[in-house]
């Protein structure tokens, strides 16, 4: 798996060990976003758009427990990786118990979270692509949903996950009206004022993905959703 740009969430209080854990990772070719505590962290994903989030237990302010809850409210499907300086065996329940994919506690060797990352990212992309189309003709664009890259005459564009799923999702109903439920339901997993403001933007940023071909518009229903038009 190619995860050059893919981005980490890192949420660890230490700040010399969360330093040190930062650039092994971007040694690696991810971009990781590390905030200091749970309040710092939630806020730290809301703005950003991490394909995992990699959490520390014992944290001032709100704990690693208590912030993959809340992350989980917003992706019940966001991939998350505990680590700890406890290794109880209640400890180690309650992580899974919220949702954890994976448990590490310190000291722990830095490959071995990378691999088990690495990991993590494959199995969730077979998820997202197994058995389904992979690459979309839109216009004179090519999409490859794998990937996530959208190409025109050569000049490719890597998509975020959101943006990516998105436009496989208006690609698979080109022409036809994609509902605004529909999509917020399958992508952000809740229909309410936020997350739809939150698509309207990702829209806007497909729309501008796109704007190099006359033959392609994504064009809005009022009060319905949206259609991805290929004229072509």
């Amino acid at each position: 798996m190619d995860q050059e740009n893919k981005e980490i969430l890192l949420v660890e209080d230490d700040p010399n060990f969360g330093a040190v854990l930062r650039d092994y990772l971007e040694l690696h070719d991810f971009k990781v976003i590390l905030a200091k505590d749970g309040v710092e962290g939630l806020r730290a994903y809301k703005n950003h758009d991490p394909e995992i989030c990699i959490l520390d237990v014992m944290m001032p302010h709100k704990d690693g427990f208590t912030l993959a809850g809340e992350i989980r409210d917003l992706d019940s499907e966001m991939p998350i990786i505990f680590l700890t300086a406890k290794s109880l065996k209640e400890d180690v329940l309650k992580g899974y118990q919220v949702g954890a994919d994976d448990y590490l506690t310190k000291p722990f060797d830095s490959e071995v979270l990378l691999y088990k990352i690495k990991a993590i990212l494959n199995r969730r992309l077979q998820q997202d692509t197994g058995g389904e189309g992979k690459v979309f003709r839109i216009g004179a664009y090519e999409y490859d949903a794998e990937m996530r890259t959208l190409t025109l005459a050569g000049k490719e564009n890597r998509l975020s996950p959101k943006e990516g799923a998105l436009l496989k999702l208006m690609a698979q109903n080109k022409n036809q009206l994609l509902g605004r439920s529909e999509a917020l339901k399958k992508i952000w997993k809740d229909d309410n004022y936020f997350t739809g403001r939150s698509m309207d933007v990702y829209v806007a940023k497909l729309r501008k993905y796109l704007k190099d071909d006359e033959n392609v518009a994504i064009v809005n229903v009022h009060s319905e959703g949206f259609r991805l038009v290929d004229n072509l």
